[in-house]
C-alpha cells in the first residue's frame, strides 16, 4: 500500500522478536535511539532484563516463544496494556541449521520450523488483528535464501523459502481487504551476527557464513525505514540481490556454482565443533550480542541496499559523480599540454 502512511519512529511503539540477539538487538537498540517504543520478546527473561536496563524506561519486555501462539498473545498484550497497543510488528525471531537433510532428525527439523515458519506466522496474524484496525507495519524477516537454496543448510532455507511465501499471500490478502497494513519482507545475506553459533550444528567443524558478509546495523536500517515507509521487499547486502537475480535468471548456473563450492564455503577447515546443539531448543552463549565472530571480511555498508533505502540520495550522489567524471573528461589535457576544447561550430550550411 504505497499510499499508506506510517508514523516516524519517535512516535511509533515497535515489537520486535527476537530482541536480545544479531539482529534483533540491532534494530531495538537503533530504534530506541530513534526514540521510539518498545515491546520486546525472546525466550530468555534473564537476557531481556539486560537489554531492557540498557535501553531505558520506555521498554516493555515479555519472556515469550514464538512457537506457542498464547505466548505470542501475551506480547500482543502487554502492548496494549502499556502503551495502548503497537505500530509495527517485526517478526524476526530464527535459529538455523548447519548439516546435510539426510541427517534426518525430524525432531529438530519440526523445531526449526516451530520458530522459523510457525512463529512468524502467529506473529503475523496476531499482529493485524490489531493493525487492521489501526493501522502500521508488518515486518517478516525472510533470508537471501528465501530465493536461493544452498547445501548444508537445505532445511533453514526451506523455512525461509515457506516464510516468503507466507507472507507474499498475506500481503495479497490484506490488499484485496484494503486493510491499512503495510506488510514487508526483508532479505538479508549473510550477516555478523552470532547465528553460527546459535545454530544447530551437524558438522565435525565449526560452521561460517558464505561472503559476502555484511554488518548487522545495515539490517536494522532497512527494518526501520520499512517501518515509516511501505516497502514490499528488502534485500540487505547487493550480494544477496546478486545471488538471487542469477538464481532466477539462470537457476542452473546457480546449481553448479553451489554444487562446486557452497559447501566448502561454510566450514572453518581446522576447528571442531562447539557446542552443537545451539540455541534451537533453549538459549544458549553468546547472550546479549549483536555482532558474531565472522573469520572473513565483514562489509559495514551495503551501497546496494542504501540506494534502495533512499533513491533520491542516490540519485543525487549519481548525478554528482557523473557531472564530477564529464567535468573530469572535459578538463583532460591532450598530449599538446593544451586542454580538450570541443570543436567550434560552423556557420555552414548543407
Amino acid at each position: 500500500m504505497s499510499s499508506l502512511k506510517l508514523k516516524p519512529l519517535d512516535q511509533q511503539v515497535i515489537v520486535i522478536t527476537g530482541a536480545t540477539s544479531g539482529i534483533g538487538l540491532a534494530t531495538a537498540r537503533a530504534a530506541a535511539q530513534a526514540g521510539a517504543r518498545l515491546v520486546l520478546a525472546a525466550r530468555s527473561e534473564a537476557d531481556l532484563a539486560t537489554v531492557a536496563r540498557e535501553l531505558g524506561h520506555h521498554v516493555v519486555t515479555v519472556a515469550a516463544d514464538v512457537a506457542r501462539p498464547q505466548d505470542v498473545e501475551r506480547i500482543a498484550e502487554a502492548a496494549r496494556a502499556h502503551f495502548g497497543g503497537f505500530d509495527t510488528w517485526v517478526n524476526n525471531a530464527g535459529v538455523g541449521m548447519w548439516g546435510k537433510l539426510e541427517q534426518d532428525n525430524l525432531r529438530d527439523f519440526k523445531r526449526l520450523y516451530d520458530t522459523n515458519f510457525w512463529g512468524v506466522v502467529n506473529g503475523s496474524l496476531e499482529a493485524v488483528k490489531h493493525l487492521k484496525r489501526r493501522g502500521g507495519a508488518l515486518i517478516n524477516l525472510g533470508s537471501v535464501v528465501s530465493d536461493v537454496a544452498v547445501p548444508i543448510q537445505g532445511m533453514y532455507a526451506s523455512s525461509k523459502h515457506a516464510v516468503k511465501g507466507f507472507t507474499d499471500a498475506l500481503r495479497v490478502e490484506l490488499a484485496d481487504e484494503k486493510a491499512p497494513v503495510s506488510v514487508t519482507l526483508i532479505k538479508p545475506a549473510a550477516i555478523n551476527t552470532p547465528f553460527p553459533d546459535h545454530a544447530r550444528n551437524y558438522l565435525s567443524e565449526k560452521p561460517k557464513l558464505p561472503q559476502p558478509v555484511y554488518a548487522p546495523e545495515e539490517v536494522a536500517a532497512a527494518i526501520l525505514k520499512a517501518a515509516t515507509q511501505p516497502m514490499r521487499d528488502v534485500f540487505v547486502g547487493g550480494g544477496g540481490k546478486l545471488m538471487s537475480s542469477v538464481n532466477k535468471l539462470v537457476p542452473g548456473v546457480m546449481d553448479w556454482v553451489n554444487a562446486k563450492a557452497g559447501v566448502a564455503q561454510q566450514k572453518q577447515d581446522g576447528t571442531r565443533a562447539e557446542n552443537p546443539a545451539g540455541s534451537l531448543h533453549q538459549p544458549a552463549a553468546p547472550h546479549v550480542q549483536v555482532t558474531g565472530h565472522n573469520p572473513g571480511h565483514v562489509m559495514h555498508t551495503s551501497l546496494y541496499t542504501r540506494a534502495r533505502l533512499h533513491p533520491v540520495v542516490a540519485g543525487v550522489v549519481a548525478a554528482t559523480t557523473l557531472g564530477a567524471t564529464i567535468a573530469y573528461l572535459a578538463g583532460r589535457r591532450q598530449p599538446d599540454g593544451h586542454a580538450y576544447k570541443p570543436a567550434e561550430p560552423t556557420s555552414k550550411v548543407d
